[in-house]
């Protein structure tokens, strides 16, 4: 008997010496604890735990959270309240004046009339409202906006729009035609971009919706994978309509630095910001703010050797991109041609010449764009289906885009590329040549931005919009870009600008000017800003302007 007390006493210690190094110290650490006791602190580090993971996944890093949350703290002390609140009623009226000033003398409609206007006062009213601009778009004065000033293009644009003004994609049934134009631009687009047979895509109205069905689908497709809360990693030079789409879809967003010099995405810190949760991957061809494009091939590599969908936005430039070789113009591969590509986005209202409102997405494969559709199988009204966020589009928009695609075709949209990409060679070369100022990066298709080290770049935008030149600012760094359109190709356009500059950029080298006004204060003050709450209440107020009717007279209302 006491030989087998001894074996087992035996077996136990070595059973006990044979156990984890880390479950001997939770006993050891347990060892004495009253139950209760126990209990509580297990309790409090699961409920630890839990809260850590949370953090861990939240849509934001913790130091933006905490960064907010500091600021709106601060934000309700009642001097600081008072404070911002007096600033925000300036901002506020200050907005108001603008609109004034923009629609002094011209009649406000705020009922329907109680008869209804002539075609022929309805067209005198629009054209009237279409002159209140200050600035002639017409003769090239603008940074992208419009992206040609054909006449002719126009109106086979317009023509084809009011002949299918009232059709709607959703009732196949009724329109089949407008659907055939569809799946005709977005084949067209597929082919423009070497996709193959099983490319495919929808029509969209604008880039900011192909933006968002492209996440939409990888959000999707994430979540059928078993990721909860999916994450895009993007560059910080991406489009903002990636914000826009992670704000509508709860997705979070990872932002990449670029690279100081190039200004295109650091790849290296790409690789280190994939993790379980990244559902897309994305690179810009080119960006908005610098004109440079990101490295396509090394991000598709990337994508498929992390197994994640990379999508290309090519919203800006993808319809001058796309014709440049045919041109005679170097551009990086930055299509379907690389695999790890699994979408892209490209605007057709851009430089496909096409009236605004459409745009395309296009995905690799079937699978990818069953992702973006929404299905409701059970609603009263029968089984519903649409392809993008709209149910009833406008088939107008679509026939205007086809119309303009069938009647500019392939030899003239290389021609008109190849004078883009000429003009913006000519503007670029000239301009690394003006003192004071520098080039961003290297420009890949026709957007140019440039800075200045010796005076404040927003005080050179400001005289030349004194000059008639709308130019689209730029932050983080401070800077300005002009977005080359087929409006710049007219004789004298680009050298008129060249000029501009130059003479611009002598006057703030030569003279000490008073500080910068207008807009684009607000632009480097803003900067200067650390909580970007107050420029977001800033920003709230400017759209809110864009809806404000100034009160009239009663001797105006007459007129």
């Amino acid at each position: 008997m006491f030989k087998e007390l001894h074996d087992t006493v035996i077996c136990k210690g070595k059973a006990m010496s044979e156990r984890p190094q880390p479950l001997k110290a939770v006993n050891r650490f347990f060892e004495g604890k009253e139950p209760w006791q126990i209990v509580t602190m297990t309790a409090s580090s699961i409920l630890a735990l839990v809260w850590a993971h949370s953090l861990y996944n939240a849509k934001e890093s913790p130091t933006t959270r905490l960064r907010k949350q500091f600021f709106h703290w601060l934000r309700q002390l009642p001097i600081v309240r008072k404070t911002i609140e007096k600033k925000m009623a300036e901002i506020n009226k200050d907005f108001r004046k603008d609109v004034n000033k923009r629609l002094a003398g011209v009649t406000v409609r705020r009922e329907l009339p109680a008869t209804g206007l002539s075609p022929e006062q309805v067209a005198e009213e629009v054209r009237d409202h279409l002159s209140l601009g200050n600035y002639d778009w017409k003769n090239g004065n603008v940074s992208g906006a419009v992206y040609h000033t054909n006449e002719e293009i126009a109106k086979v644009a317009c023509d084809a729009y009011a002949l299918s003004a009232y059709t709607n994609p959703l009732h196949s049934d009724v329109f089949p035609g407008v659907n055939k134009m569809e799946a005709e631009i977005v084949r067209m687009a597929a082919n423009l971009f070497h996709g193959d047979d099983n490319c495919c895509g929808t029509v969209t109205t604008g880039g900011s919706e192909s933006i968002m069905m492209a996440c939409k689908a990888f959000r999707d497709y994430a979540y059928n994978k078993g990721i909860s809360n999916p994450q895009i990693v993007v560059p910080t030079t991406v489009h903002c309509a990636f914000d826009k789409a992670a704000q509508y879809l709860g997705l979070s967003v990872k932002s990449v630095p670029v690279d100081p010099e190039t200004l295109c995405v650091d790849i290296a810190a790409v690789k280190r910001a994939i993790g379980r949760r990244t559902c897309l991957i994305v690179g810009s061809a080119p960006n908005f703010p610098y004109g440079t494009m990101d490295d396509i091939a090394a991000l598709s590599d990337i994508a498929l050797e992390y197994d994640v969908p990379l999508h290309v936005d090519a919203c800006l430039g993808g319809f001058v991109a796309a014709f440049m070789e045919r041109a005679g113009h170097n551009v990086p591969t930055f299509d379907f041609r690389l695999p790890g590509v699994c979408s892209m986005s490209a605007d057709t209202h851009k430089y496909g010449y096409a009236p605004k409102g459409t745009s395309v997405v296009l995905y690799r494969k079937p699978e990818y764009r069953h992702y973006q559709y929404t299905v409701t199988t059970d609603w009263p009204g029968g089984v519903y289906g649409s392809p993008t966020v709209n149910g009833s589009r406008a088939g107008g928009l679509i026939a205007a885009c086809w119309a303009t695609m069938m009647h500019v075709g392939m030899t003239r949209y290389v021609q008109m590329t190849d004078e883009i990409i000429t003009t913006t060679r000519y503007v670029e070369q000239e301009l690394r040549k003006v003192e004071g100022i520098f080039i961003y990066g290297k420009p890949a298709t026709s957007v140019i931005a440039f800075g200045s080290k010796r005076f404040d770049i927003f005080k050179l935008a400001e005289l030349l919009h004194k000059k008639g030149w709308s130019m689209n600012a730029l932050q983080f760094p401070s800077g300005i870009h002009i977005c080359i359109t087929h409006a710049h190709t007219a004789e004298g356009v680009a050298s008129r600008f060249v000029t501009d500059v130059r003479s611009a950029a002598h006057e703030c080298l030569t003279t000490s000017s008073g500080p910068v006004e207008g807009k684009m204060a607000i632009y480097g003050v803003a900067q200067e800003i650390s909580d970007r709450s107050l420029v977001s209440d800033i920003t709230k107020y400017f759209i809110d302007s864009m809806y404000y009717l100034p009160e009239q007279s009663e001797e105006d209302a007459k007129k």
